[in-house]
Formats: C-alpha cells, sequence, structure tokens
C-alpha cells in the first residue's frame, strides 16, 4: 500500500511510520511522499535524510478547497492509497476527504471523542481527569472525529504541566501510530458505522 503523510512541523510521527515502513514493521507497504504546507517544518529534513519523497505546498491566502485539491493531485498522481495525517495542522475540505473516503488516519493527543481541537493536554490537567493519551482514527468532515482504529493511556500526574504530559503522551503516539497503520494496511477490518472491528477477511464499510 503506498502512503503519503501530511506533517506542518517537526513530523516525529512521520518519522516513526518512515522507520516503521523501512524496518519492516508495517508490511507491504511504501512512504510514496510526504507533504508539509509549511515552508519551515523540521520535518521535512527528516524526511529527506530517509530518502522519502518531499513537497512544500503552502496555502498562500488561497482557499481551502483549492489548497487541498492541489495536494490532492499530487497524492493521486502517485498512487496514494491511504494518507496519514502527522502533526497536519489544517482542517480537510471536504473534497479532500472525499477523495480519499475511509482512507485517512489521524493521531490526536487525547482519548477522543473527550478533549478535540486544540490545547488538549492543557484542557486534561484543567479538567482533572486521572487519564489521557492518544487516539487515532479515520478522518471524517468533523474534527477529530471518525472511527477510533486504536487508543493508548497515558496516567495524569497531579504535578503535571501541559509539556510534561504532552512529552509522555508523544512517546506513545509513536508506537500507537505504527500498530494503527499495520492493521489499516492488513485489510483485516470493517467499518461499521463509527465502529472499527477487526475481522480475518478485506476491509468493507457496512
Amino acid at each position: 500500500m503506498k502512503i503519503g503523510i501530511l506533517i506542518s512541523g517537526r513530523g516525529s510521527n512521520m518519522a516513526a511510520l518512515v522507520d516503521a515502513v523501512k524496518g519492516g514493521e508495517i508490511p507491504a507497504s511504501e512512504i510514496a511522499v510526504v507533504i508539509s504546507d509549511k515552508a519551515g517544518a523540521v520535518g521535512i529534513g527528516l524526511a529527506r535524510e530517509r530518502g522519502v519523497e518531499t513537497l512544500v505546498i503552502e496555502r498562500n491566502a488561497r482557499p481551502r478547497a483549492e489548497h487541498d485539491a492541489e495536494i490532492v493531485a499530487e497524492l493521486k498522481q502517485r498512487g496514494v492509497e491511504l494518507v496519514c495525517l502527522a502533526g497536519y495542522m489544517r482542517l480537510l475540505s471536504a473534497e479532500f476527504v472525499q477523495a480519499f473516503a475511509d482512507r485517512i488516519l489521524n493521531i490526536h493527543p487525547s482519548l477522543l471523542p473527550s478533549f478535540a481541537g486544540l490545547s488538549v493536554q492543557q484542557q486534561a490537567i484543567d479538567h482533572g481527569v486521572k487519564y489521557s493519551g492518544c487516539t487515532v482514527h479515520f478522518v471524517d468532515e468533523e474534527l477529530d472525529h471518525g472511527p477510533i482504529v486504536l487508543q493508548e493511556v497515558v496516567e495524569v500526574n497531579d504535578d503535571d504541566t501541559a509539556e510534561t504530559l504532552s512529552t509522555r503522551i508523544l512517546a506513545k503516539e509513536h508506537k500507537a501510530y505504527v500498530e494503527a497503520v499495520r492493521r489499516v494496511v492488513s485489510g483485516k477490518y470493517v467499518l461499521d458505522g463509527r465502529r472499527y472491528v477487526i475481522t480475518d477477511g478485506l476491509s468493507i464499510r457496512r
């Protein structure tokens, strides 16, 4: 399966995915391209160091749909079958989501459906929750929504700050994203409404 990864910043989850593909941890797959919407993204350098093709496609005040259409075209040109958002800090247009329906994954640093959006570690601390974590989910047209593939739990300590909690969650993210992509690439699942269900057959949506 050809995978395209979208980033906006440091690209640590992207690097984890690339390394897992190259190391055979995610079999029968290849990273076709890494695309950033920001020219200064650190992750671009990490991808190039790993021998992956990179593109920078900035919005430059264009409408979201126009910007997304250019990215979709580049992904399609390379035969990308699965899109992974790895710290991509822009909402996708409906047209983008429809172009890769049930073929876009995102990782979010909370246990969805709790704490969608931004500043989620501070939200968790402010709400006094005892556990947070990360969620890998399919992307639909709503924010931080869509069938959940995998979640990892992190305990919230009484003395945690947003920064310390974020660091521990990030360590879980790298492993969770690799495992989630491995499962999706295997094709042994069904999407039953909002539920992701592991099966022995090929992936379908009910």
